[in-house]
């Protein structure tokens, strides 16, 4: 781990640990201490606690009174329950305002690229970007503040790390939205929520009475 050099200490620590999570460096069950991390990050042990109080918040990390801070089992059914909320606020958000078609065509464009270069960190940040922009493009700051405390990114390389290798469709995924928004097509948002559950694990088939 390196160790951190830019402020505020608290996003750069918890960045740290969520590298961790992506890279498989912490397993499910694994402990953080806290003391440990300071130590290897040559910080106070104050803003790794704050720090893994936001991971808690993202319900990636648990503690108890008696083992202290650990990595979560992270199930198809918690990820499923993410997007499921996700797909509602981006939807919600073409129902307030259109996005800037020229930007959404950027960020496309990077997108492609970091595909083409095979860079996965880069697509998921492209990928991600994309779709703030049309959050943000809603102008309203509730929505934007609920949706980025999804950790959507975090989420995402997750998904894509655990249960769905498939990132070179994304940006194959994102061109049938640019051209809906392009068109003002009014099945923008369901296209949109659609487009989001997508990516979210099915549910497992249950038994039928008979």
């Amino acid at each position: 781990m390196k160790p951190v050099v830019r402020a505020p200490l608290r996003d750069q620590i918890r960045q740290a640990v969520v590298d961790g999570l992506i890279s498989g460096r912490y397993a499910p069950g694994d402990r953080i201490v806290e003391r440990r991390v300071a130590a290897e990050l040559g910080v106070s042990q104050a803003p790794v606690r704050e720090a893994l109080r936001e991971l808690e918040a993202l319900r990636l990390i648990e503690s108890s009174p008696n083992r202290g801070a650990q990595v979560r089992g992270i199930t198809e059914a918690d990820l499923r329950e993410v997007y499921q909320v996700r797909a509602g606020l981006e939807e919600t958000a073409v129902r307030l305002g259109r996005p800037d078609v020229h930007a959404l065509r950027r960020h496309l464009h990077r997108l492609q690229e970091a595909t083409a270069g095979g860079s996965l960190t880069e697509q998921v940040r492209h990928g991600v970007g994309f779709h703030r922009e049309i959050v943000a493009a809603a102008g309203n700051a509730v929505l934007m503040s609920v949706w980025e405390s999804l950790g959507v990114e975090v989420w995402t390389h997750l998904s894509i790390r655990l249960f769905r290798m498939r990132p070179h469709e994304n940006a194959r995924d994102h061109e049938p939205l640019v051209e809906a928004f392009e068109r003002d097509d009014p099945r923008a948002g369901a296209m949109l929520h659609d487009h989001v559950l997508a990516y979210a694990p099915a549910p497992a088939p249950t038994g039928t009475n008979h």
